[in-house]
């Protein structure tokens, strides 16, 4: 007797045959001439705290661009193009003087605005040294830090000030901090900038990877599911999580995402209620990278260093691999995504929204500058009052 055979049914959703992933380039590249590159060149970037700039000469990278740092014996910071004018050598190896600094090649001086000031080898000093302009772009200095515009000079806007650092409390006073707050890893963070700014909407990480999955990161309260509404404001997406307390209050959280690379979030310590005590900003060093700057009101020096969160009580740095492994954080959760996000492989969710909304919002903004309008939050005016954001942690 003939055995009966039973057809094979193929395996279904394998990984096989799979289209390679793409991503939202728009979105995501930064360099020079890119639909994001030129919206973020509309708006001032930190690039360094103000101690950065010093006589030594200091390499910096923003928006996929190599620059030099430095500040000249006058105290006047300068942000140049890395290659001298004359010949191509490195200005990082260059000599910072009163007016500015000077190439190791041939002696070329340069201002901070990238006048040539003098050639030594050249007959009468440089009859036509005038004729020649290193590259630089315009900066200043604000709340203890550097800021950069790299757009076009006839677009450049006032450099915004911020109602959060404006207005101190009885024995505040500000600190910046460049060590990345809020990224959850190390100083420099290897992956979109992207990934970061999109994970400010996202309030549900919080309770399952700072909480639940990986242990109290931050505080019990936290742990908690909240009721999360987003909306879309003037800067950005504003998120608002509500959370009932054990003892019958309302802990009510709100946060932004804001133009050009805001992280408008309030501590997750929960040391004190009230108005949100610190900004920080995404600097997008290129397409695969980002840091982060944070400036806030605090009432002892380092107090900005202890909103950084613990895993199993230890810092990112102080962590094995296997602890890395076992008790991800907000680096390990970003960064394993890619250099890039794989968006044709996302499915997401209805807890996603804010993630659509603002992925929308920036597309708008794209949009905009694109029609030759000005982006949101771009202001001409010197007297513009201080930037208001309505967000931090408020007991009800």
């Amino acid at each position: 007797m003939n055995a009966r055979v039973i057809p094979l049914t193929p395996d279904q959703g394998t990984a096989y045959g799979r289209p390679a992933p793409t991503y939202r380039k728009e979105l995501t590249e930064v360099g020079a001439g890119t639909p994001m590159g030129e919206l973020l060149r509309r708006y001032w970037h930190p690039i360094g705290l103000a101690a950065d700039a010093t006589d030594t000469p200091r390499q910096v990278r923003v928006l996929g661009e190599d620059l030099i740092l430095f500040r000249d014996q006058q105290g006047r910071a300068g942000l140049v193009y890395p290659h001298c004018a004359h010949r191509g050598t490195s200005l990082l190896y260059g000599k910072v003087e009163a007016n500015g600094i000077r190439c190791c090649y041939h002696g070329w001086l340069f201002s901070v605005d990238g006048h040539c000031l003098e050639q030594p080898c050249e007959p009468e000093g440089g009859k036509f040294k005038d004729k020649v302009r290193q590259p630089w772009y315009p900066v200043q200095e604000q709340y203890g830090l550097i800021w950069a515009y790299m757009g076009p000079p006839e677009k450049k806007p006032t450099l915004p000030r911020y109602e959060a650092l404006e207005n101190l409390d009885a024995g505040e006073f500000l600190e910046a901090n460049d060590r990345s707050i809020g990224g959850g890893g190390p100083q420099i963070i290897d992956c979109n900038w992207l990934q970061h700014y999109e994970n400010l909407v996202d309030p549900f990480h919080v309770v399952v990877l700072h909480s639940t999955f990986s242990g109290t990161q931050f505080v019990e309260q936290m742990a908690l599911m909240p009721q999360v509404t987003w909306d879309r404001v003037e800067l950005g997406v504003r998120t608002t999580s509500v959370r009932q307390l054990d003892d019958g209050k309302t802990f009510r959280r709100v946060s932004q995402a804001a133009m050009p690379t805001l992280r408008v979030i309030p501590s997750p310590r929960l040391g004190k209620f009230g108005r949100v005590e610190s900004l920080g900003w995404i600097l997008p060093i290129d397409d695969h990278h980002f840091r982060i700057y944070v400036v806030g009101r605090v009432s002892e020096v380092g107090e900005l260093s202890k909103m950084r969160s613990r895993q199993n009580g230890k810092l990112w740095e102080e962590l094995t691999a296997e602890e890395h492994r076992a008790s991800p954080g907000d680096y390990e959760a970003m960064v394993s995504q890619g250099k890039v996000a794989r968006h044709s492989e996302e499915h997401l969710a209805t807890s996603d929204r804010g993630i659509v909304m603002l992925r929308r919002y920036l597309q708008g903004q794209l949009e905009a500058v694109q029609r030759g309008e000005d982006p949101a939050g771009v202001s001409f005016d010197p007297d513009a009052p201080p930037v208001f954001f309505d967000a931090g942690n408020f007991l009800e």
